[in-house]
């Protein structure tokens, strides 16, 4: 597909150049189902793009049950897992469950198809188990590095401690396993090159950048609105550590003490989403506020073409600080401004598509919202600011050239070779 300047995009280029022709990749992926992340998937289709022969390991789901599919020349095989797992017994659980599935599923997929590379996407740093046996055999491994697992348990649990220090551990193995890192962004390179002790050459920052191709911005939906003047939109995961708890906090302030005629659209699944329902009606806001659950793609992006603003209430924390947030990129897709708690990775993306609340403040985070909502000449100049920076900067076709070379990298690397010495 070509640009609006009709200049080839960098996926394109890569369909026409074929730089990583012959390759064979198998990708593990424990925590969502494919196509449904949309991280990975994006890789799979570049990596197929670039010529690139691409298997897939991923659990089932809702809506992605089968066991083996085919889809844009990507053999997917998925296998289950227990139910959402809580607490140490049940980690331990899904986590044996996932990892023999996934040894079981990667000797079926060097049978069929054979593969040269072994690219594992956390969480958890497990995976590794899986990858060595095939290191050893020649395979090249490459760590894709999604979440931050000590900082993510510090932030679930509250404490330090035994399993903390555990999470250390295993992050630290599978670095020490890897031949090359892909990092989701510079808080998470500086982990790779400190914490891992990565040499600086075999670190590579992919974001998780939109595919503004497969966005779709549409006319606003009065549906969602519910009569009301204002709307506020929210995508992403319905978790503990989400922050949607200060979220229906801030709403109440807005609702019932600033009399603030709005409705909160909240798209999304999760563990959190039945405490969440029964939040919002404790506090007498349940009519203010709709629940959505899981959703198509249409859906999706009806809400935010709806939404007048879109919010973000990850807490500060160590986790959020350093992460990137996939939907604080899609607001920023559809041209919406935002508000969110002043976090690094955060402000790094939206800039000034975004206004900051003070760390968890609840009033601050209202106020902010009920700001935007009353100046929306501010909002709209906000929300194309973050649509250029999208276009420009973050969207994926912007990462193609970056996972490209991680592998161009690999592929120069003779297996086992690795990085300077390690600080851990």
């Amino acid at each position: 597909m070509l640009n609006s300047d009709m200049t080839p995009s960098r996926l394109d280029m890569a369909r026409f150049e074929q730089p990583l022709a012959g390759r064979r990749v198998l990708i593990i992926v424990e925590n969502l189902p494919l196509p449904f992340d949309r991280r990975v998937w994006h890789e799979c289709c570049t990596l197929r793009a670039a010529g690139a022969d691409v298997a897939v390991i991923c659990p089932t789901g809702r809506g992605y049950e089968s066991l083996y599919e085919e889809l844009e020349g990507v053999h997917i095989y998925r296998h289950p897992l227990p139910l959402d797992a809580s607490g140490a017994l049940g980690y331990a659980a899904e986590y044996a469950v996932a990892l023999y599935h996934e040894l079981r599923l990667a000797v079926k997929v060097a049978r069929r198809h054979g593969f040269d590379t072994v690219h594992a996407c956390n969480p958890p740093d497990l995976i590794f188990l899986v990858a060595l046996p095939f290191k050893l055999a020649g395979k090249r491994f490459l760590f894709d590095h999604h979440d931050i697992n000590p900082e993510l348990y510090e932030a679930k649990f509250g404490r330090r401690g035994f399993f903390w220090r555990l999470m250390l551990l295993f992050e630290r193995l599978t670095f020490r396993a890897a031949d090359v890192v892909i990092s989701t962004n510079e808080s998470y390179r500086d982990i790779a090159l400190d914490r891992g002790g990565i040499a600086a050459q075999d670190v590579f920052v992919v974001r998780s950048g939109p595919d503004l191709h497969r966005l779709r911005v549409s006319a606003p939906e009065a549906r969602w609105r519910k009569g009301r003047a204002h709307m506020v939109g929210y995508v992403g995961v319905m978790g503990d550590q989400e922050g949607l708890d200060l979220l229906l906090q801030a709403a109440r302030q807005m609702i019932l003490d600033e009399g603030c005629d709005v409705q909160f659209v909240l798209v999304g699944g999760g563990p959190a989403l039945r405490g969440l329902r029964s939040m919002a009606a404790d506090l007498g806001i349940a009519d203010h506020v709709t629940f959505t659950g899981r959703v198509p793609d249409a859906a999706l992006f009806s809400v935010l073409s709806s939404a007048d603003v879109c919010v973000n209430p990850d807490r500060v924390n160590a986790m959020n600080d350093k992460s990137t947030m996939n939907k604080v990129l899609e607001y920023m897709a559809f041209g919406k401004a935002m508000v969110q708690f002043d976090l690094k990775e955060g402000r790094f993306s939206a800039g000034r598509a975004s206004l900051y609340a003070r760390a968890n403040d609840t009033a601050d985070l209202a106020d902010k919202i009920s700001w935007l909502l009353e100046h929306p000449q501010q909002a709209r100049e906000m929300g194309v600011f973050g649509r250029q920076r999208v276009e420009n900067e973050l969207s994926w076709d912007h990462q193609v050239d970056t996972l490209i070379a991680a592998y161009q990298r690999l592929e120069a690397k003779k297996p086992g070779r690795k990085r300077t010495a390690s600080k851990a």
